[in-house]
């Protein structure tokens, strides 16, 4: 009777120890947490890679003078599965911000484009430039 008092103490010590090393182990794994990337004028070209999960942030800075304004369109994804857009706002300089959340594996490339805008009596150039990035979402 004894003997199997002291296996049941063994029994339970095991038990209760394996426990303890699986809940540290569990607690020790680290949490993937999502990055942000930032793009701007001078990333024409680039190709990015991201993550399920990870923010992308577009800034591109538009010009205004002597009556004319060089706007820039709302960045947008080819394959909005792949980069859909949260966030989008204009600065009076013609000027964008977007924000973009990576979603499923794939790739696919976000666009703009900068063209002139007058103001009455100006005249613009008719220059349009595209900004494009190729983003890969592993």
């Amino acid at each position: 009777m004894k003997e199997m008092r002291q296996l049941t103490a063994v029994c339970v010590a095991v038990a209760v120890l394996s426990a303890g090393t699986a809940c540290a182990t569990a607690q020790a794994t680290p949490v993937p947490t999502a990055h942000r990337i930032e793009l701007t004028d001078r990333d024409a070209g680039r190709a990015v890679t991201v993550h399920p999960g990870d923010a992308v942030e577009v800034r591109l800075t538009g010009v205004r003078d002597r009556g004319t304004t060089f706007a820039w369109s709302a960045p947008a994804a080819e394959d909005p599965a792949v980069l859909r857009r949260s966030a989008l706002g204009r600065t009076p300089t013609g000027g964008v911000t977007a924000r973009f959340t990576a979603g499923g594996p794939g790739g696919t490339a976000l666009t703009a484009r900068r063209s002139c805008r007058a103001a009455s009596g100006s005249r613009c150039p008719h220059v349009v430039v595209a900004w494009r990035v190729t983003v890969t979402v592993r």
